[in-house]
């Protein structure tokens, strides 16, 4: 049936993967398709400006909430302006290379206000942003993974990682990913929105320390299980070095799966040239385990041209015609 009203929609996620994702959904917030917009965003990055911020200031890490406010400013004057604000790291030689402007201004409104939620609610305002920008939780974490064969000459011996940047960056293979610590207190005003939403969105993304870590954290967990909202998981355009390698479509289904078997999924999103690298079959199987899961699988040409990121543009399209199908 086709979409009558605009409708309210979350996405979930972190880094460049949530950037693609909001940056699409903006498109259709603008066109009122979507008339309320909110990200939940993942909050154990520990490297860069984000991890010295947090480590110097004891706060949430403010890189990736940064990135989700940038997609969502304007393509007008004002929107591009900050956006570019937003995202200016400084350079040179001094204690301030490698901070982001954004960061810092993001974390200087937590000292001044007390509270994580308002004070992104305060620059949102400040940039005009479409749509509204919070973490999956409100107290620092860490990501941690079980991994074979990290350790070198070692192939089946079992280790834990610790930390977004380490599990992103390990030559083993990835098995699992927990929090530390196990139970971090969620987010509220994200637990509503998920709760309240006709469409949440996982994904894409780092798979293992971007996406997973939402399926972790127990308030979370449970609005997602619980929600009437329809849950469209898109999947990443490749395999990501070290955190995914050797991964195919199916393989970032199942460990989704293994991590959170009571999910429930309206559809699943895929790029058509990623099929189409694979080999004979290879879309067959991919349907498969969709259906098994109670899923549509969705393929649309949603990427680049020639390159591994997703196109807004395109990602929007193919997001419109889910919602509008229903």
């Amino acid at each position: 049936m086709a979409r009558q009203t605009a409708q309210a929609a979350v996405a979930l996620g972190g880094g460049h993967g949530l950037f693609a994702t909001l940056s699409a959904l903006r498109r259709l917030h603008d066109d009122l398709t979507i008339d309320d917009l909110t990200a939940v965003v993942t909050v154990a990055d520990n490297g860069g400006s984000s991890g010295r911020l947090r480590g110097e200031f004891g706060v949430l890490p403010p890189g990736d909430l940064r990135m989700a406010l940038a997609a969502l400013c304007g393509d007008d004057e004002w929107g591009r302006t900050w956006t570019d604000v937003l995202q200016h790291r400084f350079a040179g030689d001094g204690e301030m290379n490698g901070h982001v402007v954004g960061n810092l201004l993001i974390v200087g409104l937590w000292e001044l206000m007390g509270d994580h939620v308002r004070a992104l609610d305060w620059v949102g305002r400040l940039l005009g942003a479409h749509g509204r920008v919070l973490p999956m939780a409100t107290t620092p974490m860490d990501i941690t993974a079980r991994v074979r064969g990290a350790e070198a000459g070692r192939p089946d011996v079992v280790s834990v990682v610790r930390g977004q940047v380490e599990v992103a960056t390990t030559e083993g293979h990835i098995e699992s990913v927990a929090l530390v610590p196990e139970d971090p207190q969620a987010c509220q005003e994200a637990v509503e929105a998920i709760l309240a939403a006709e469409w949440v969105v996982l994904g894409p993304g780092s798979w293992f320390s971007s996406v997973i870590p939402h399926l972790m954290v127990p308030g979370l967990r449970r609005a997602l299980a619980e929600t009437a909202g329809r849950l469209v998981v898109v999947l990443n355009l490749e395999a990501q070095a070290g955190e995914t390698t050797g991964f195919g479509p199916e393989d970032h289904l199942d460990v989704l799966f293994e991590h959170a078997p009571d999910l429930t999924v309206h559809a699943v999103l895929v790029d058509a040239s990623l099929l189409a690298a694979s080999e004979v079959g290879g879309r067959g199987r991919l349907e498969r385990v969709v259906a098994g899961h109670g899923a549509r699988l969705v393929v649309e040409d949603i990427a680049v041209p020639g390159e591994p990121r997703h196109d807004p543009a395109r990602l929007a399209e193919a997001f419109r015609r889910i919602v509008d199908e229903g």
